[in-house]
């Protein structure tokens, strides 16, 4: 998945509510822990196909590609 810039608007990877500074934006618990893979894209706020295995995850976005939760070291 692509990185956002800086000034790009950005979505809560658990609930596709966008970020907005200054304002608190809650996670689901088992989200906050690590157990939860991400459901919507964080560049877009789309929803995301995803694939969870015994060994991690991936999640497809249909405009910005797949994350992998190998790439981010969750494996």
């Amino acid at each position: 998945m692509r990185p956002a810039d800086d000034d790009a608007e950005r979505y809560n990877p658990f609930t596709g509510r966008r970020l907005v500074a200054g304002v608190v934006d809650v996670s689901p618990f088992a989200a906050q822990l690590g157990l939860e893979p991400p459901r919507f894209c964080e560049c877009c706020g789309r929803r995301m196909v995803v694939q969870v295995s015994p060994d991690g995850w991936w999640a497809k976005c249909s405009r910005h590609g797949v994350t992998d939760s190998a790439d981010l070291g969750r494996r």
